[in-house]
């Protein structure tokens, strides 16, 4: 998972993989789990699915799960860049209403200044 430098109390992280299923979720999960251990000071967690083509169930309950533990951390994950195929499955679910989305990255660091 490769993530920015923090800027300002924000990091941001890019999912690695064009698809997060159930085959690719648990490392998905470990990293990503790696990056807010290593970054409690900060409050915000952007994670950029620009690359993403295709998310199934385990894919968005990995998200769910993540987010639930972000905020044990007191941090809060806002999501970026989802494509057609990924935001159905967010507004079928109604996970949308679970997390902050965001159409870029920089419209997500507006929202946090």
């Amino acid at each position: 998972m490769q993530t920015s430098n923090p800027i300002e109390g924000v990091v941001i992280a890019s999912v690695p993989s064009s698809t997060l299923t159930a085959s690719n979720v648990d490392p998905f999960r470990e990293d990503f789990k790696r990056v807010m251990e290593e970054n409690q000071g900060l409050k915000i967690l952007i994670l950029d699915l620009s690359e993403l083509t295709f998310m199934d169930s385990s894919g968005l309950g990995t998200l769910i799960a993540l987010l639930k533990k972000s905020s044990e951390y007191g941090q809060e994950i806002k999501l970026v860049g989802l494509n057609k195929e990924v935001r159905v499955v967010f507004e079928i679910t109604r996970a949308y209403k679970l997390f902050d989305i965001f159409e870029t990255t920089e419209e997500a660091l507006r929202v946090v200044e």
